[in-house]
């Protein structure tokens, strides 16, 4: 099976925990068997491999999310880069090119498109294998997933299926109608569009031709950012007369809002959490080193991060979205290929991070123009290189680094470092990557 996972989001519905790096795919809170806490996109990718292990993954996405793709799921996945963001259709054309051009799939074969963060059981997947093969068949040139709507949603698209069969073929597919309208879709018997497809190579290659003159996958990716924005539904769906449907009735809920998402954790809190008798439906999330302690609530969701503060009514969440546009702020905590960041100060002429390195990785070589350096190891084992110098480091050493010069440092173990930035332009512009002088 051939799965392209779309990757995209602002990170504005879920903040403080998610930003334009860190979108909601990456937040930590669904509990494992073994008690640790995964990602939607970890989560997803594990039930893909548990229901097709020899599946072959990719995943779409903007440029800003691949070092949190690496970090959670390794350097081996296979990741196809939006240059910048131009909706679905071109993602999907672009991911479709990949597979052809990069991967070398076969054009006769079939291709499935999902979102990276339904929550969804194995049953879902298997669903998916199943789309999979009715697609490899070429009965019809679209092969959709249909949800079993709960109520006349405005969010989704919608299909109304020409009978009542598992499989059946569409006569109308709507995207997105007033309320009032999907009422009588649902009264018809229409399904939510959850977008998920099917589709021979073969078929979006050609319409991606038809569409946007390009010759290969590379060309396409070059003139990316000069491609009309418009999703896949309007480009492609509402124009296609040639489509099946799947039906799936199993669980579906897409993790968009801050309710949503509760009703899927394990545990009311997540973090150092303290919630009295008095609290009903409360849910915490908490990433900062203190105490939170709620009383009397009901019907709330507190999150807690270095980049702000949420306490709502959790049916008002799903409105925050205008307000966080507002907030002017700076990235305070990303993960990148390599472990993670976190901002502790920000001062007008320094600025002081908390850097984590994974075992066995390492930062780019690199130098800064307009900024001088200074690295506290508290934690771990590890070697720096200084302008071509190797240094072997562990907890108490300080390593300090003029502007200009270039370097970078190597974790063996978890190694932990804090990192002090000087200077009167501090920006992460203000960095030159270096060949690998090893």
């Amino acid at each position: 099976m051939n799965i392209i996972l779309l990757s995209g989001g602002s990170g504005k519905r879920l903040w403080p925990l998610s930003n334009d790096i860190r979108s909601k795919q990456f937040i930590k809170i669904f509990k494992t068997k073994d008690g640790e806490y995964e990602s939607m996109v970890q989560r997803v990718y594990h039930q893909i491999r548990a229901v097709d292990r020899e599946a072959t993954v990719t995943i779409a996405t903007s440029k800003t999310q691949v070092s949190s793709i690496h970090n959670q799921l390794g350097s081996e996945v296979s990741v196809c880069v939006e240059p910048c963001r131009r909706d679905t259709f071109p993602a999907i054309a672009l991911a479709t090119a990949y597979l052809h051009d990069v991967l070398h799939i076969s054009e006769k074969d079939s291709v499935v498109v999902c979102p990276v963060d339904p929550y969804v059981n194995e049953d879902y997947f298997t669903a998916l294998k199943g789309l999979s093969d009715i697609a490899q068949k070429g009965e019809a040139n679209l092969v959709l997933m249909g949800i079993e709507p709960t109520y006349p949603s405005e969010k989704y698209g919608y299909i109304i299926p020409r009978d009542k069969e598992e499989i059946s073929r569409v006569s109308t597919f709507r995207e997105k109608p007033d309320a009032e309208t999907a009422e009588k879709y649902i009264k018809q018997g229409a399904l939510w569009n959850g977008g998920v497809f099917a589709y021979q190579l073969k078929y979006v290659l050609q319409k991606a031709h038809e569409l946007i003159d390009f010759t290969d996958y590379q060309d396409l990716f070059n003139k990316y950012d000069t491609l009309t924005k418009i999703s896949f539904d309007y480009a492609v769906v509402e124009k296609e007369e040639n489509i099946q449907v799947l039906r799936f009735g199993g669980q579906w809920k897409d993790m968009g809002t801050w309710n949503t998402l509760t009703e899927a954790m394990v545990d009311p809190s997540i973090g150092e959490a303290i919630l009295n008798d008095k609290c009903e439906n409360v849910h915490v999330i908490n990433e900062l080193d203190v105490p939170v302690l709620c009383m009397g609530l009901k019907d709330v969701v507190v999150s807690a991060s270095a980049e702000g503060i949420l306490v709502s009514d959790k049916e008002q969440s799903s409105y925050i979205k205008p307000y966080v546009d507002k907030i002017s702020q700076q990235i305070m905590f990303a993960e990148k290929s390599w472990g993670s960041f976190r901002v502790l100060d920000v001062e007008e002429e320094s600025m002081t991070i908390k850097v984590t390195l994974n075992p066995g990785h390492k930062m780019n070589y690199h130098s800064h123009e307009r900024r001088d350096e200074v690295w506290n190891v508290i934690a771990g084992k590890g070697k720096t290189i200084i302008n071509g110098k190797e240094q072997e480091i562990r907890a108490g050493d300080v390593i300090r680094m003029p502007a200009g010069c270039r370097h970078t440092i190597i974790a063996d173990t978890e190694l932990k470092v804090i990192e002090v930035q000087l200077g009167r332009e501090i920006s992460v512009q203000d960095k030159h990557k270096w060949e690998w002088p090893m």
